[in-house]
């Protein structure tokens, strides 16, 4: 069966052979359906300019969400992929034109009303998370975090309470939370306005307290690790984003910071987090099946 994107149909991609479908992280066919309507419009179509698309856009979101969960070089694109030049300039148009962001925003907005909650969530949770940076990340964007003594960047995320993501900055791992922590606080008040209530740990203290509630009118609450605790703790309301942080680092692409450019390396983490919102809205929220208790000797 022909593909039914906008590309081959209404673009010059008619001409370019389908591919079998044989990686994990390709597109299901009940996934392409869900998506297929939540991609944004290509400019041609919106008569600003650009030619008709030559390939495939179910094919490119493959090589994309291979490369991103594989952890390989664009060079290194299996060759039943369109070429990777191509695909990266498809990443690039993506990224450029905060495509990806976008898409996510309506497979969030999906996943919220599939949990019974409102499109724009009222609260979120934020942390950072320190990653060791490749020898492509240039000095004046990597720093050295002395507390979990890595030499790379830092990635700063705001989730709503279901864990899927509001917001992504990524700066040098030298940056403190606290001045970081603004500029994710300014963003997710601009981006999503009806959050009043937000999470953090303790690397939020000081300052930014009476920033976000002056200045933003957010409540920002710090949740802290008590003295005595011993071990693994799972802390209330913390844990949501470390999961989400659990479920990004899963995309080997984002084991380690290879991307030269800051904007990049936040496109990379939209990206990896698209892949399990897709799979969990092509599951359509069904549990998953008990597993049943052997009979009784």
């Amino acid at each position: 069966m022909s593909c039914d994107c906008l590309a081959h149909l209404l673009g010059n991609a008619a001409d370019q052979p389908d591919r079998a479908r044989r990686y994990g992280s390709d597109l299901t066919d009940a996934e392409w359906v869900i998506v297929r309507p939540l991609l944004p419009v290509p400019a041609w179509m919106n008569g600003q300019g650009g030619r008709p698309e030559g390939f495939c856009h179910r094919q490119m979101l493959d090589a994309v969400r291979y490369l991103v969960a594989e952890g390989v070089r664009w060079a290194s694109l299996p060759a039943d992929f369109p070429k990777w030049r191509a695909v990266y300039r498809f990443f690039r148009r993506w990224r450029d034109n905060d495509f990806i962001k976008e898409l996510y925003g309506r497979l969030r907005k999906r996943l919220r009303e599939l949990a019974g909650k409102k499109e724009e969530p009222s609260a979120a949770i934020i942390d950072s998370q320190s990653v060791k940076a490749d020898a492509t990340v240039g000095a004046a964007t990597r720093g050295y975090d002395a507390g979990k003594k890595i030499n790379g960047r830092k990635r700063h995320i705001a989730v709503d309470t279901l864990g899927l993501l509001l917001v992504v900055i990524v700066t040098a791992a030298s940056v403190k939370d606290n001045d970081a922590g603004r500029d994710l606080l300014e963003q997710l008040r601009a981006e999503h306005h009806r959050i009043a209530l937000v999470w953090a740990d303790g690397g939020y203290t000081g300052w930014l307290v009476a920033f976000a509630h002056a200045v933003l009118a957010l409540a920002l609450t710090v949740v802290k690790r008590g003295d005595d605790a011993k071990g693994f703790v799972v802390l209330p309301r913390r844990w949501v984003v470390e999961r989400s942080f659990s479920h990004l680092i899963r995309a080997r692409r984002l084991v380690r910071d290879y991307e030269t450019r800051i904007d990049s390396a936040e496109a990379m983490a939209w990206w990896a987090a698209s892949i399990p919102a897709t799979r969990r809205l092509a599951r359509s929220g069904a549990p998953a099946p008990r597993r049943l208790k052997p009979p009784a000797a």
